[in-house]
């Protein structure tokens, strides 16, 4: 029993999703994006628009239609005139329309982009059997996710409802006296109650299209968690399996080691402290500008430099303060010059061994 309930938390997704999990779901065209305020800073901007194009508009439509009356009562009407009438109706209302949406283009994909940012993924398109599958669809009509935009719908609808009341109820009086007022006057009031209600209705959806972007990040923050398993095993999808590695480290370790022992025949003298530590030396003249250690090592690898040095007939020399002052060099490096002194000693004596000249 233990056993289960530790195997349920384990599978549990309560982690956060790392950087490669959002990334893959980004590719896939999973984001978190609120559709409705999209929609709602849309509306708002449309009504902003109207606030500066309405007259520059009104202009244009009475221009159209004054144009359009006085050349239908000046002019016989012909099969070829009725066309090229409808035509430059088109293309002055498109003229007059144009703007507008422009505006609501432009805004749309500002919305989107202030959002998720540019991303292009043809996952979204592609065929899936769960997409007609009949239980797969039941689940997602009566899911929480379903159940919260019916909610938020009914919302939406009781506060456009409510607010467009209030503003048909401010201005009732002004309503019930249009039968009586010249018709620009009464066309200029419903102009400005449609404006006002438009307008607070855009305020509305904005608050609330706010509200909903805070639960879409929520609900897709939620959805792409991920089970402790997915984290590590994604760890080592991206760093490596820790034993891989170690095996990856030991195995050039190993070539690392055995490079170095290839190098002791070639030393001139190796240098001892005189069983913990042996650093091999090797110095060409015209070609080094001082001797270079090639191996070096301590205890066990100390004992097989000696090994191979006695094997290839390499000098050893026993010198403890020179060998722990040069063990901490790495190999290939030069010795420092305040060892000059110290190791040409040794050289020198190692050259009268074996006949050389010092020079």
């Amino acid at each position: 029993m233990m056993r289960l309930n530790i195997q349920f938390f384990a599978e549990e997704k309560t982690e956060k999703a790392t950087p490669r999990k959002r990334s893959e779901t980004r590719k896939k065209g999973q984001v978190s994006k609120s559709n409705d305020l999209v929609g709602a800073v849309t509306l708002f901007t449309l009504f902003l628009t109207f606030l500066f194009a309405i007259p520059w508009m009104g202009k244009q439509l009475a221009t159209m239609m004054t144009d359009t009356f006085s050349k239908g009562l000046l002019e016989p009407l012909s099969e070829e005139g009725i066309h090229q009438l409808f035509t430059e109706l088109a293309l002055q209302s498109g003229k007059i329309v144009a703007p507008i949406l422009l505006v609501s283009f432009v805004t749309a994909i500002f919305a989107n982009l202030m959002q998720i940012g540019f991303i292009f993924s043809g996952e979204a398109i592609k065929f899936k059997f769960n997409r007609i599958d009949p239980v797969s669809g039941f689940k997602r009509i009566y899911s929480i996710r379903a159940i919260v935009e019916l909610l938020k719908s009914l919302l939406k609808i009781a506060a456009v409802g409510f607010c467009t009341f209030f503003i048909i109820w401010m201005h009732v009086d002004d309503i019930m006296s249009l039968a009586r007022k010249p018709l620009a006057e009464s066309l200029g009031i419903i102009g400005q109650i449609t404006f006002q209600m438009g307008l607070s209705a855009a305020i509305v959806l904005l608050c609330l299209a706010l509200l909903d972007f805070i639960y879409q990040r929520f609900d897709y923050e939620k959805n792409i968690r991920m089970t402790k398993k997915e984290v590590k095993d994604e760890y080592k999808k991206t760093e490596g399996d820790p034993l891989v590695k170690s095996k990856i480290r030991e195995r050039q370790r190993q070539m690392a080691m055995r490079r170095m022992m290839q190098e002791v025949p070639k030393a001139d003298v190796i240098i001892t402290n005189p069983t913990h530590l042996a650093i091999a030396l090797v110095y060409k003249d015209g070609e080094m500008d001082a001797p270079t250690i090639v191996a070096k090592g301590a205890d066990f690898v100390a004992l097989k430099i000696r090994e191979i040095a006695k094997e290839n007939g390499v000098p050893i020399v026993e010198k403890k303060e020179l060998a722990r002052a040069l063990y901490p060099l790495e190999i290939g490096m030069q010795i420092p010059e305040t060892f000059f002194r110290a190791v040409a000693e040794i050289l020198a004596y190692v050259y009268q061994l074996k006949g050389k000249r010092v020079e």
